[in-house]
């Protein structure tokens, strides 16, 4: 499998050159849904210059990435273009591998339990052989690589991808069994955005089924295992806290990057659910309701944790793909990172009610949002309301389609423990209804 996935990445590259060397590049840097305003090429480069002035960048309000990006960038701005192709290729591979990975475990466990005689007879037409098994990870790769979605997030220099990569790699050293550097790489995922921080879960559900260790709060292996990670993980952050000090001298950073991703005091439209409805707010709701909408991201770890405890692989998909519907401020770069994954669930598709329908509400959003932004700003025929419609279908949309997937993996599931064709008592064809 290397050579296809060489190849494809040498595709990969060349649209991506192609596409900066073009006069799309600086168009394309511009547009809402794929830039915003914590992660704009051009907002990197004020705080480059402000701190080449011996200024602080956090001293405005324009430059709200982490110490260690600017930091970076400081010494790689002019090769900034293949910082970010390579970002793209790394979140490739890992995600490869980490599907790779993923597929050996799963071959290896349905091989243990038909052998042990688990599966009901008439559900073995459920099973996944290694032929099916064997080109999903280079779709996956495929599914990133070559989605317009990472295509102008990468051509726009959003640090989006770089935000990505990390969370791949962090992905493909939990699947590898690296409690050391799985924590470490969320910590620092954790550091650029908050959000990852709802992904520590279903990596400690991970590690315990990996060691045999039962979820129980009363086993002292449990807990003992649960505070080594979260050990290795809080200190991380500390310690890339504490040098983030020691770079800028001053603790500005923290109301600059985190206040801000949490207070939401930019309401520059994108593909969120904040900016709009933040506008219309009056000021004496609006911590309330900042709290609301903050929590969402956080709320559905623990239901979702206890529901898929024992598939903490379908949950850090789930995770990644929540983070990027209700984050305070979205591009389609974090969109373009869960649906990378969407291959790796192909044997759910039999158990999908509504696939046909997202994918056309998707792509009609996906089309339609430059035409509204267009007749909102530049002809004035429309307003703020038709741009918030679309971006209110499109998080439908990826709702849908996430509780699809959710919905139909369950249903597997249950179809591998008590057989395909269910029966009533009274003999009947039965249904499954998720509730």
């Amino acid at each position: 499998m290397a050579a296809p996935l060489t190849l494809l990445l040498i595709v990969a590259v060349t649209i991506r050159a192609v596409l900066f060397r073009s006069n799309l590049a600086e168009l394309i840097s511009e547009r809402v849904e794929v830039v915003s305003p914590l992660n704009a090429w051009k907002r990197v480069v004020e705080g480059l210059a402000l701190l080449d002035l011996g200024v602080s960048p956090y001293s405005g309000d324009v430059f709200h990435e982490t110490p260690f990006m600017i930091y970076l960038f400081h010494f790689l701005v002019d090769y900034a273009e293949l910082v970010f192709m390579i970002a793209d290729g790394i979140t490739a591979v890992a995600l490869y591998q980490s599907i790779q990975t993923y597929n050996k475990n799963v071959f290896r466990k349905q091989k243990y339990a038909l052998e042990s005689d688990r599966y009901p007879a008439d559900c073995l037409e459920l099973l996944r052989s290694p032929k099916e098994m064997f080109y999903i990870p280079l779709k996956v790769a495929m599914f990133y690589l070559l989605n317009p979605f990472t295509i102008l997030s990468c051509v726009a220099k959003s640090t989006c991808g770089l935000n990505n990569a990390i969370i791949a790699l962090f992905i493909l050293c939990t699947l590898k069994g690296s409690a050391l550097l799985s924590g470490i790489l969320l910590a620092l995922a954790t550091y650029q955005s908050i959000y990852p921080l709802t992904l520590f879960a279903p990596a400690l559900l991970f590690f315990l089924q990996r060691l045999y260790i039962p979820v129980n709060l009363r086993r002292s292996s449990f807990w003992f295992f649960t505070l080594q990670y979260a050990f290795i993980y809080v200190g991380s952050l500390v310690v890339i806290t504490g040098l983030s000090f020691f770079l800028l001298g001053s603790w500005d950073f923290i109301p600059s990057v985190y206040g801000f991703i949490l207070s939401v005091p930019d309401l520059t439209p994108n593909i969120g659910l904040f900016w709009y409805f933040f506008a219309e707010m009056f000021e004496h709701f609006r911590l309330f309701f900042i709290c609301v909408f903050q929590i969402n991201v956080f709320f559905y770890t623990i239901p979702l944790s206890i529901k898929l405890k024992e598939h903490p692989v379908f949950l850090i998909f789930m995770q990644i793909a929540i983070i990027s519907i209700f984050k305070s401020y979205p591009t389609v770069g974090d969109v373009a990172l869960y649906m990378a994954f969407l291959p790796a669930w192909s044997h759910l598709y039999r158990f999908l009610r509504n696939i046909f329908l997202v994918s056309c509400v998707l792509l009609a959003c996906a089309a339609l949002f430059p035409v509204l932004w267009h007749l909102w700003i530049y002809a004035g025929s429309a307003n703020s309301n038709f741009y918030y419609a679309i971006t209110l279908l499109f998080n439908f949309g990826q709702i849908l389609l996430v509780s699809d997937y959710f919905y139909a993996y369950l249903r597997r599931e249950h179809h591998l423990t008590h057989g395909l064709y269910l029966k009533k008592k009274d003999g009947t064809e039965a249904t499954l209804v998720l509730k």
